[in-house]
């Protein structure tokens, strides 16, 4: 072989390792993930049946525009985890908690609403708080792929393994983290601000724990959420009277709650870079949900919404409140907390959480991966990415 095709080959090669380098760095890859199935932990913003199955179903009208009856979930249709799911081309995810016509083929939800990341010494009677954190979410990982597995081996036929997954597959799963909110929001109320300030770190270790947990279960892809724009959901402003200046910013948030939502995501994402160097074989992606709803609550007629401060599930007139789904007797008659008119063009399902409407835009902000770091979309985040 001749020097000039010695040359030529050398640059092809260097030409090629500059693309493949250039491709690792920007996240972009020609070999999208196959993730066969999906793990999620979180609270009501992900629960898709766990505290129904728990505890009291939720009521109708929720669940009433996509599954047309309660459907495990708080809102009137999918939640973002739904729709992750449908990114992926995989089932919708059933709740570990729920046993019956239960498939978990293709990974299983162990959210529950009214969950965190510490433990809390309540019950969920007094303020909604499940007993179900983060740390306890993890055991009944273990205890599900445990108990999975020796079923999957015991199984003769392929047919008595359906809806067991194929043990194999916990390593190629996507496990997916939407929690903390519950932190923040039950933290402002119990300990004040000052106080919850000084536990955020610990709060974000535990989650740091739980994920660092995984990795030696085998897990070794994470889609991590951080926590959204809490002063933004009108509960926290619905009983607010003549507020003083500066306690509510230009689009009616609580100012103080979004300020202890950033700067716990702020001592996440720090804790999240910290995890890459720790655990060398996880891909781990921080995802911005933050902005992406805060994007939408600042632009909502833009986006064809209405005021993202208006509850559309629930009856909310002067000191009158009947919540989602609730009955009350109010002057001698019953009223029921039913749906609006229109729940497709409201931000807010039940003044807590969003409607379908408004997870499906907030979903296709973050799948196609311009709010995460790395800025990879979900297709592409079992692959590893070395800082640029």
């Amino acid at each position: 072989m001749d020097s000039l095709v010695l040359s030529k080959l050398f640059i092809v090669l260097a030409l090629g390792a500059s693309v493949a380098l250039a491709s690792q760095q920007t996240g972009k890859s020609s070999n999208p993930c196959a993730f066969p199935t999906i793990y999620n932990f979180g609270d009501s913003n992900s629960d898709t049946g766990g505290i129904s199955a728990a505890f009291l179903p939720i009521p109708a009208p929720n669940g009433q525009d996509f599954f047309h009856k309660p459907a495990g979930r708080v809102g009137d249709g999918r939640l973002i985890v739904d729709f992750i799911a449908e990114n992926l081309g995989l089932p919708y995810l059933s709740a570990y908690l729920d046993s019956l016509a239960a498939n978990f083929r293709h990974g299983a939800n162990f959210a529950t609403g009214g969950s965190t990341i510490r433990r809390q010494d309540e019950t969920i009677f007094e303020n909604g708080i499940s007993p179900f954190s983060l740390d306890i979410q993890t055991v009944h990982f273990d205890q599900f792929q445990l108990r999975s597995n020796d079923l999957y081996n015991q199984a003769k036929t392929e047919s008595s393994r359906k809806g067991l997954p194929r043990p194999s597959d916990f390593s190629r799963a996507l496990y997916t983290f939407d929690i903390g909110q519950d932190d923040i929001t039950h933290g402002l109320r119990k300990l004040g601000a000052q106080q919850l300030r000084t536990a955020l770190p610990d709060i974000v270790n535990q989650l740091a724990t739980a994920v660092t947990h995984l990795y030696h279960r085998g897990a070794r892809t994470f889609w991590i959420h951080n926590t959204g724009p809490i002063g933004c959901l009108p509960v926290h402003s619905l009983f607010i009277r003549n507020p003083k200046p500066g306690f509510l910013d230009q689009f009616g948030c609580v100012r103080g709650h979004n300020d202890m939502a950033i700067e716990f995501n702020r001592q996440l994402k720090d804790r999240v870079i910290k995890l890459r160097a720790e655990l060398p074989l996880a891909a781990i992606t921080y995802v911005d949900v933050y902005t992406a709803k805060y994007n939408l609550i600042s632009s909502t007629k833009a986006q064809g919404f209405m005021n993202p401060l208006k509850i559309c599930c629930g009856r909310h007139e002067g000191n009158v409140h009947v919540w989602c789904g609730q009955r009350t007797i109010i002057n001698g008659t019953e009223v029921f907390g039913g749906a609006c008119a229109a729940p497709s063009a409201h931000v807010s399902w039940d003044g807590m959480h969003y409607t379908q409407s408004a997870n499906h835009w907030i979903a296709n902000q973050i799948l196609s991966g311009s709010m995460s770091d790395p800025p990879i979309p979900l297709s592409q985040a079992c692959h590893r990415h070395a800082p640029v």
